[in-house]
């Protein structure tokens, strides 16, 4: 059986959730006495997970130690959980391509370095829930991306196979881990890419939802 398989990243490939993390970074940060970072700093610390956006928040602004870390980590997801849908929407055409793929029997998931609890909680919020049969985020007993373990899984509780899946995102992280899963991947430019465009073939590249080739 030839399932198609597509799975996901969420932050910066599915919603634009920048706003809502740069915000809860800058409530952190002045708790600590820092400064605020601007919006484009903050998206060019996103895609490894929260612990390495709080990390690189706090060295930007000033030194950072382990115990540092701990409490200003608690103070954005504390932040955060408050206020995870504020700003943040799906990108254009992101749901009417959802809801083709989904209409043609293709199985969806989304694999994220976002923690799990929240990655859900988001979906829920934003109505996407609905699309997908697995959203696998984050957790503590699992490593985070570009390592495959999470993709893989996704793919096996999704029923497909490798060689029939497809992993969509829009970072050297995410290409990384299909690299490492040896899986298809399709990036999303209008995202959170943070690097010079990667070399891939024009069909894998896209810069607007309505215009992808997985989705026709």
């Amino acid at each position: 059986m030839n399932q198609r398989t597509i799975i996901f990243d969420l932050d910066g490939t599915l919603i634009h959730s920048a706003p809502d993390l740069h915000a809860a970074v800058n409530i952190a940060l002045t708790t600590q006495g820092r400064p605020a970072l601007d919006l484009a700093t903050v998206i060019s610390f996103v895609g490894d997970g929260v612990e390495q956006l709080v990390k690189r928040s706090l060295m930007a602004t000033g030194d950072h130690t382990p115990a540092l870390q701990r409490e200003t980590l608690a103070r954005f997801m504390d932040s955060y959980d408050r206020n995870l849908t504020t700003l943040t929407r799906p990108y254009p055409g992101v749901i009417d391509c959802l809801q083709r793929l989904k209409s043609d029997g293709v199985r969806l998931g989304i694999c994220t370095n976002k923690p799990g609890s929240a990655a859900r909680r988001v979906c829920d919020q934003l109505d996407l829930t609905r699309y997908f049969d697995v959203i696998s985020g984050a957790e503590v007993d699992q490593p985070k991306k570009p390592d495959p373990t999470s993709l893989l899984a996704c793919i096996a509780r999704l029923g497909g196979r490798v060689e029939n899946a497809i992993y969509v995102g829009d970072s050297l992280v995410d290409l990384a881990t299909a690299q490492n899963a040896h899986v298809r991947f399709h990036l999303f430019t209008g995202g959170y890419l943070n690097a010079p465009k990667p070399d891939l073939p024009p069909n894998q590249v896209f810069a607007d939802w309505s215009s992808n080739r997985f989705c026709v």
